[in-house]
């Protein structure tokens, strides 16, 4: 990734031996049993096949020793079923797939279930949503362990929000497409995202497009599960963080260079987002640069 390489040892284990068929008609090999949480660092359960089965206590039992360890254990959708089958949730707030959200509180009444959101950081423990909201989170946590940059060129390549705003409200019944890097959209996306100090507008982005305004509107919304001042903002949050992370330009400067216009919009946005000010992020997480 240029600057930005960033390796993960990816390990997918298993409780059961032998392929593993899922739901959307493959399989998949596992060359690794659970002996593969050991010493990882990050222990991922991306969903999980059927809310009404317990899971297996030899899993429950490996993840709550990963917990125990210090590593951080996530939940993805109905992955949070079985963190919370493990005990790794009681008293904690956490997430799960809007579907299924009342069932998980009822189920497990110790855990605070809220329903509105993306995805929850507990620290060692992060439980997202449904599968749109589980790039979020993913995007997340890499941000979290390599910083922004790292997690808004992922976000790019994906042509997703490097950070959405707003809860499972948002929820898109049809998945972000793949844009080819030779779409129109894709590059009137990359140049916008190189342009962000600029009063962007709807007809500015729709004129580029060759589009008409309704018609913009209608494609970006259907392909980027949002309106355009909401990517706007994202985009300006993630390139703030940024820059936060690594320069030692004042909180004016990074406000006008990521087309807020002021500082206290900046932190109006900011404290929106993550509950906290730009001051307070940059003292947080300068030192967590790789």
């Amino acid at each position: 990734m240029g600057g930005c390489t960033v390796r993960f040892d990816l390990k997918v284990c298993s409780v059961e031996s032998g392929p593993l068929r899922t739901t959307a008609g493959f399989t998949m090999e596992t060359k690794h049993g659970l002996n593969g949480l050991s010493n990882a660092d990050i222990v991922i359960v991306p969903s999980w096949r059927n809310t009404d089965e317990i899971p297996p206590k030899p899993l429950l039992e490996a993840l709550q020793r990963a917990h125990k360890r210090g590593a951080v254990v996530v939940g993805l959708c109905l992955g949070s079923y079985v963190l919370a089958a493990a005990g790794l949730l009681d008293g904690l707030e956490a997430t799960t797939h809007w579907n299924w959200a009342n069932d998980l509180a009822a189920r497990y009444p110790g855990i605070k279930v809220n329903p509105d959101v993306l995805y929850v950081d507990q620290g060692n423990i992060i439980t997202s949503a449904g599968t749109g909201s589980a790039i979020d989170c993913c995007l997340h946590i890499v941000r979290r362990f390599h910083g922004a940059e790292v997690a808004n060129y992922i976000a790019r390549r994906m042509v997703v929000s490097p950070h959405r705003q707003g809860g499972q409200a948002q929820f898109i019944q049809q998945p972000v497409r793949e844009i080819e890097k030779t779409d129109r959209f894709a590059k009137v996306l990359d140049w916008a995202g190189g342009n962000l100090h600029q009063a962007l507008s709807l007809d500015i982005l729709a004129g580029r497009e060759l589009m008409t305004r309704r018609t913009f509107t209608r494609k970006f919304k259907q392909v980027m599960g949002e309106t355009v001042g909401e990517w706007l903002t994202s985009q300006r949050i993630a390139l703030a963080q940024q820059m936060l992370e690594t320069s030692d330009l004042s909180i004016e400067e990074i406000a006008t260079q990521a087309g807020f216009g002021t500082a206290t919009s900046l932190r109006q946005y900011f404290n929106q987002a993550f509950r906290i000010s730009p001051s307070s992020y940059r003292k947080e997480f300068r030192h967590k640069l790789p």
